[in-house]
């Protein structure tokens, strides 16, 4: 068995019929692991460095994939290490974004307004009700209102990884290799540059942090020589927030109602990106500047 953080499906190291070591993966949603079955050939084929997929079972809710070890990145998180792995992040948004069957992701195809809804109200509702903490309503909603406006006038025709961070990079051979990205789909690259470079738990220091944002625009000008940097650097603070919020959620949901210790022991970082990130946003949404400053109290 491989332990997992906050996944219900199971992952068991096994030997196949041609003696390699592979991983089985039991899911618990068909259309998931269609998603990532999918997703995972698709990439393949193209040459990006995601686990091959070996055997489906005939019900579709288990599959073996190669097994890439045990090393995270997150286990070590070398400059050298993060600069590959962000540069290769360029090429599966948009070098895997040729020919991909949006229809194939699950849940949705596409980051649209009811997608980027459901992440501010998994904040609203799983973490931010679950502190007790008085608010109002109508005004998170408001400026819940203005992230969505923001994050939908950005190029979206690249795939969206979703779920990029640190935990999700597995390191074979001194070479980044992506996994977990079933609940991709179609949307702007900022988001997971904001979902790697902020990772709570990984704490990667704001020097760092501008370096290899600065690494991974020179990769996606390569691949995009029309890219408009300065509106994408505009635009990423507000997709810090969005993912910081939706991140959030998922920590009260993991922590206070799973009581899984490590979701908790993350929350005080992530309150702390809240309120960095608002820091310079604070005239664009000063309820949600003022709210990050009460949270910070219950830590």
């Amino acid at each position: 068995m491989i332990k997992q953080q906050g996944s219900n499906r199971v992952y068991t190291r096994e030997t196949d019929e041609n003696g390699r070591s592979v991983i089985r993966v039991v899911g618990t949603n068909r259309d998931e692991n269609r998603a990532f079955i999918y997703m995972a050939r698709h990439f393949h084929r193209l040459g990006l460095p995601v686990p091959e997929v070996y055997w489906v079972a005939d019900d579709e809710m288990s599959y073996t994939q190669e097994d890439l070890g045990d090393t995270l990145l997150f286990d070590n998180l070398d400059p050298s290490l993060l600069e590959r792995a962000i540069r290769a992040l360029a090429h599966i948004q948009v070098v895997g974004a040729k020919d991909f069957d949006w229809n194939q992701c699950f849940p949705v195809p596409a980051m649209d307004e009811r997608s980027i809804r459901w992440d501010l109200n998994y904040f609203k509702y799983c973490f931010l009700k679950g502190t007790k903490i008085d608010f109002s309503e109508p005004k998170l909603e408001d400026e819940f209102d203005k992230i969505v406006k923001v994050i939908l006038t950005q190029p979206a025709e690249t795939f969206l990884y979703r779920d990029f961070q640190s935990r999700n990079v597995m390191i074979k051979d001194g070479k980044p290799y992506f996994i977990d990205f079933q609940g991709g789909r179609r949307g702007p690259t900022q988001y997971d540059v904001a979902s790697f470079l902020w990772q709570a738990k990984a704490n990667i220091a704001p020097e760092l942090r501008e370096k290899l944002i600065g690494d991974y625009l020179d990769e996606l000008r390569r691949l995009q020589p029309n890219l408009a940097e300065q509106a994408w650097r505009k635009a990423l603070p507000h997709f810090v927030l969005l993912r910081t919020l939706q991140v959030l959620g998922a920590y009260g949901y993991r922590g206070y109602f799973e009581r899984k210790q490590h979701f908790l022991e993350s929350i005080p970082l992530a309150l702390k990106n809240l309120n960095d990130i608002l820091q310079s946003l604070k005239d664009e949404y000063p309820y949600l500047y003022a709210l990050s400053n009460d949270l910070l109290l219950l830590v």
